[in-house]
């Protein structure tokens, strides 16, 4: 998915000329800290709340000491440049830029939200499978035959590594509700189980990881 299919002009950008009180009023409306900053859609910059230290908030934007001028991701850029730029610049939001740098609208922690909601089945009914293997042994081919040989599939799958470590841990999203002969499975290939999720067991590390995801993302 690429950048400009998660952009919407929800949250509005100001301009320098805008007060510096509008600026603080909408980041509260729209509970962000960051708000892009245009002129006749030219993006100049990222303003951040941090960074107002004007005690005057009737100046304008232009009288805060700096903007963030590279915390932007292209229209074409994928969506986890988008993940990457949250994260490295804790940021609440991300603006989106045509190729001129002409602001085309903003990112943020809803549509970050539905995106991963989206990639990780979190929606789908299905069972969790939690597998450690080595790095050498880590074929996805082989996992997904082992699944498919149960009459289930993948619908997602993520893989976890340790540091000075040459063990992966890599959970895999089913769509099938009962796991418990693809877990049996699994050991009969020599796989260590680490952990299994049915849907009936009230399921989901996955959303528990996602969600403290975003609230990362909304801190």
């Amino acid at each position: 998915m690429l950048a400009i299919e998660l952009a919407a002009d929800k949250i509005p950008a100001v301009t320098i000329t805008d007060t510096i009180q509008l600026a603080l009023d909408r980041m509260v409306e729209f509970r962000v800290r960051h708000l892009p900053v245009v002129n006749d859609h030219v993006f100049l910059g990222l303003l951040a709340e941090a960074d107002i230290t004007e005690p005057d908030h009737l100046m304008p934007v232009s009288s805060v000491p700096q903007l963030h001028v590279n915390n932007f991701v292209y229209e074409d850029q994928h969506a986890y440049d988008v993940v990457r730029l949250f994260y490295e610049g804790q940021l609440t939001l991300v603006p989106v830029l045509d190729a001129a740098k002409n602001y085309t609208g903003v990112i943020n922690a809803a549509a970050m939200n539905s995106f991963f909601a989206d990639i990780a089945a979190i929606a789908q009914p299905g069972g969790i499978i939690v597998l450690e293997v080595s790095n050498n042994n880590n074929a996805m081919s082989q996992m997904a035959q082992i699944v498919e040989s149960d009459n289930a599939q993948i619908l997602s799958s993520y893989v976890k590594a340790f540091p000075e470590s040459t063990r992966l841990e890599v959970t895999l999203k089913l769509n099938k509700p009962d796991i418990s002969s693809i877990n049996a499975a699994f050991l009969r290939y020599g796989y260590d189980v680490k952990a299994t999720f049915n849907h009936n067991d009230g399921d989901d590390d996955s959303m528990n990881r996602f969600e403290s995801f975003m609230n990362y993302l909304n801190m």
